[in-house]
């Protein structure tokens, strides 16, 4: 019997952070709201979602920022 093949849930997520990151010459200080994005999504779903293998959860992607200013 033929077997769906299952979204990954985080996916869009990460097309956007590569998307951003080709966008900003790999800066990734421009990125911070979309790799935040990506790590609510892992919070989220990190036990189903290959694309959360290198997103770091503890810590807000934002701090950075306003680390900043």
């Amino acid at each position: 019997m033929f077997k769906a093949k299952k979204v990954d849930p985080c996916k869009v997520n990460a097309c956007k952070i590569q998307t951003c990151l080709k966008e900003n010459n790999f800066q990734e200080d421009a990125c911070l709201e979309v790799l935040e994005e990506m790590r609510q999504c892992c919070l989220k779903w990190h036990r189903e979602s290959l694309c959360c293998s290198g997103i770091k959860l503890e810590k807000s992607y934002l701090e950075k920022q306003e680390e900043k200013k």
